[in-house]
């Protein structure tokens, strides 16, 4: 009986372990046979959920939905192109329909060509409800011949005024650029064409809030900001300009899948699974962190950590430590 038990147990075990990388299933099948122990087939269990639910490939038609201006914005092609438009009757949104907690969100995007002034092309991460955590891409427009103006900012369990921003190398509105957000328990890094522009580090153990209990969702919307987006509200939205037509490409979400509070865990397993727990994603690279010192030396124009006027001095408080 105590055989058959066991027989049992390790055939069920091994039903579980191929839903694995085959090499690590069978690392981890020699270790089951060698140690038969029931909270080792726990652990695999959660494992295999963990690997189940750690990768979405989908485009904006499987993924995603307009939550609002869907009369005049359109998914095109094979659901693997997005059109957003901003005109006087309305802009336009579209949302994930899952939420994530870890992993690499990324998009193609082309902005709004010509005369942009006062038009905000919005890229974002977001939980929801008053303590909600949220990392941000913002594309102020401008006049036109003028640059555009990538406003980066985060908010931790409700807080924010954590901007950087910073002008790009390129002209953003002729064609595609990849913009990927990378957020894992240890950092998130902000990409332009996998170029590094900002880190923001776990610093929690220091008593500095960092998002890693809230899933968020995937938003971008393209809306009419001409009250502080360019010169401070300076420039307004020019009408006879209309419509404003932002695009996309291939939304990719390489996340974990946010299935309530037990993703806090199953997420951040610094298991192959969960590749953004490799030790090579817990620090920028010599060669990134040139890159990201290339950015802020040549294309960074604010900085929350160096105005100290509008904190009086009180700056926020990972300001004081290693940025990257």
């Amino acid at each position: 009986m105590l055989y058959k038990e066991g027989k049992y147990q390790e055939q069920t075990q091994t039903t579980f372990i191929t839903t694995l990388h085959t090499k690590q299933a069978r690392q981890l099948l020699i270790i089951l046979r060698m140690v038969g122990s029931r909270a080792l087939f726990l652990a695999i269990f959660v494992f295999a959920i963990a690997f189940q639910s750690s990768m979405v490939h989908a485009n904006f038609q499987k993924a995603m939905y307009f939550n609002w201006g869907a009369h005049h914005s359109s998914i095109l092609g094979n659901g693997d192109d997005l059109r957003l438009v901003l005109d006087q009757t309305s802009g336009s949104g579209i949302q994930s329909k899952r939420a994530f907690l870890f992993g690499s969100i990324e998009m193609l995007i082309k902005l709004v060509p010509g005369n942009s002034a006062g038009t905000v092309t919005a890229y974002y991460l977001s939980s929801t409800g008053a303590k909600h955590d949220e990392i941000d891409f913002e594309f102020l427009g401008n006049s036109t011949g003028e640059p555009y103006t990538v406003h980066t900012n985060i908010y931790t369990q409700g807080q924010g005024n954590r901007e950087q921003q910073f002008k790009l190398w390129f002209d953003p509105t002729t064609n595609y650029h990849n913009y990927t957000i990378h957020w894992n328990p240890t950092e998130i890094v902000w990409y332009v064409d996998s170029v590094p522009i900002r880190v923001f580090k776990n610093y929690e153990s220091e008593g500095i809030t960092y998002p890693n209990k809230q899933g968020m969702r995937v938003y971008s919307s393209l809306w009419n900001a001409d009250n502080w987006a360019t010169r401070g509200g300076l420039v307004k939205i020019d009408w006879t300009s209309a419509p404003f037509v932002a695009n996309y490409r291939r939304f990719r979400a390489r996340a974990c899948k946010w299935d309530g509070p037990v993703s806090i865990t199953q997420c951040a397993l610094p298991i192959r699974a969960n590749w953004w727990t490799s030790p090579v994603y817990q620090q920028l690279s010599f060669r990134q962190q040139g890159q990201l010192k290339w950015v802020r030396d040549n294309y960074m124009i604010y900085n929350l950590c160096t105005d100290f006027k509008r904190f009086n001095g009180q700056m926020a408080p990972e300001c004081s430590k290693p940025q990257f």
